[in-house]
Parts: structure tokens; sequence; C-alpha cells
């Protein structure tokens, strides 16, 4: 590294400390999916799932100030951080890919019955699990957000033909025609792109998992799949995501930003979370001051809230 100020902002973020925790790798078809096993190794762990293109790496503050005899699972979904990218020629659908990927894990362990952590996309993956095995999941809680973002029926038409050729872009990414990046402007490029979302800091953190070393001595490339950029495709209307919250059964703590994530019509948040009221054995919303990464950010913020739900469950 030919700056010595990267060296020691590496030094510091290595020497971090966090809790005890173990890498995975779950099988699947076209590879294997990657995590953060934190705590005991003989709890089954509440499973958390990151959002749209972080890594398991958003949890690694937070974890740390949760309950000692609880266990956490933190997966890289696919195509982020060190788990496998989808076959060539393939589409992510996020939200419906998440479900499938969460379906195998959970087979994967043979476990009867889960607990979910999700935030942003991995609340709304955990948001669909739970409505489509209501009697399998435990309780859900969700960080800054109800639902997979709603979208206007007329929107997803007028941008599907950009969306397709979008993709088709991006697929032509491989990883020799990557940009790479020493690790300062690394940092830097994802710290101004997440726009105030979250701090430097925050930014070594979920690059601890989010890039790889490339052959050019001393630079990175980003380890998430480009074609991740393109995730518009396959969102929900409003009734649908009303449909799936009528089915959810289980205990659900809503955790909400304020300001956190700017939604395009915002007023859908509450109207999908009184639905998911009515049904759900136990239910809490609260609100915080913070980004929408306030979880990685200002753990403290929400720590203490989850752990109250945790208590009583």
């Amino acid at each position: 590294m030919n700056d010595s100020n990267d060296v020691d902002d590496r030094k510091s973020f290595e020497q971090s400390n966090v809790r005890e925790f173990e890498e995975v790798h779950i099988p699947v078809p076209w590879g294997y999916i990657s995590g953060i096993w934190w705590g005991p190794s003989d709890v089954q762990p509440i499973i958390a799932l990151h959002g749209w293109q972080d890594n398991a790496g958003t949890f690694w503050n937070l974890s740390p100030l949760l309950s000692k005899d609880v266990s956490i699972l933190s997966i890289d979904l696919p195509g982020h951080g060190h788990s496998s990218h989808f076959p060539q020629g393939q589409f992510y659908y996020i939200f419906w890919e998440g479900i499938i990927v969460l379906r195998r894990i959970v087979k994967h362990y043979k476990w009867d019955k889960i607990k979910l952590l999700g935030h942003s996309l991995g609340g709304a993956i955990s948001f669909m699990y739970a409505a489509s095995f209501p009697e399998e999941v435990d309780f859900v809680i969700s960080l800054d957000i109800v639902s997979p973002s709603v979208k206007n029926i007329n929107d997803c038409a007028k941008t599907t033909g950009d969306q397709v050729d979008k993709f088709l872009k991006y697929e032509n990414l491989m990883a020799y025609n990557v940009p790479c990046y020493e690790y300062s402007v690394m940092i830097d490029i994802v710290h101004n792109a997440y726009k105030g979302s979250i701090t430097r800091k925050s930014a070594e953190i979920l690059m601890k998992r989010g890039m790889q070393p490339a052959i050019a001595s001393g630079k990175y490339y980003f380890s998430r799949d480009p074609r991740l950029k393109v995730a518009l495709l396959g969102m929900l209307s409003l009734d649908l995501a009303i449909a799936y919250a009528s089915q959810i059964k289980c205990a659900y703590l809503n955790i909400r930003a304020v300001p956190g994530m700017i939604f395009d019509e915002p007023e859908n948040y509450q109207k999908v979370l009184e639905i998911i009221k009515i049904n759900s054995r136990r239910f809490e919303y609260h609100e915080v001051e913070g980004t929408h990464h306030v979880h990685l950010n200002n753990p403290e913020k929400v720590a203490p809230i989850i752990n109250e739900f945790l208590r009583l469950q």
C-alpha cells in the first residue's frame, strides 16, 4: 500500500473489539452462502439479513450489544459480500430470491421454526418469508422498513425497458474489467455513495466484506455483483403488500429511523404496519433518531429496544 494512512486505517479496523464469531459457508446449487455466526454455536441463531448492496457486516456494531445468550447468523445474500454470485445471465429478483435463499438455509440446518432480524432489503425479505410460512416464524425484527418498497404500477411499467437494458450492461462487467481503487479512495467512494446514511467508519466495516484485492498491487474492487444495481423488476404494489401483511402471525417489532429511509409513497409504511398489527401475536413499533443505517452508525439506539423485545418472548 502506497499510502501509510491506509495501512493505519486497516490496522485500526482489524483490531476493533467485536463479539466472538465464526465464518460459515452454506452450500447452494450455484456455490455457497457465506455468513457470520456470532455467539454460542449450540444455540439456534436469529437469522439476520442485510440491506441492498450491503453485507453481513451491517450487524457488526449491533451484535456485541445484544444479550450474550443470543446467537446471530448474519448472512451475505447472493451476490453480496463473500457469497457466490448468481450464474451468468441470471437476474436478481432480490425480494423473491431472498425467500428462496432463506428457505434453503432453514432446510440446510433442519430448523422447524426461525427468528428473523432484517434491515432494509433484509427486513422486506423477512416480511415476505413470515407471510409465506406463517406457522414457521417465531418473530420478525425489522429495521427501517416494513415490506418491499411499494411501487406505483404505472411507474413499474414505464421503467421496465430501462431496467432490462441496464441489466445487460452490468452483466458485461466481469472481474477483469471492473474499476479498481486504492483503499482510501474505495472508502471515500462508499462513504459518498450512501449520501450521509453511513459514517466513514461504517463504510470501513461494510468494506471488510464488500471489497476484494485486485491483481494490481494495493488496489481493490467491489466484491458485490454489479448486476445488483438493477433491482426494480418484480416490485410489489400496495394491494399485494397488504395481502402478504395479512398473513403474518408471528411477534413483530418494527424500528423506524427518523428521518431514515425516504420512500416514494411514505404513507404506505403505516398502512402495511396496521395490517400486520391485526394478526401478529405481539406487535411493537418504535422510532429512533438516525439515518437509514442507524443500527450500524449508532447501535446503542436500537439495541435496548431489541433486547427488551427478546426478553419478553
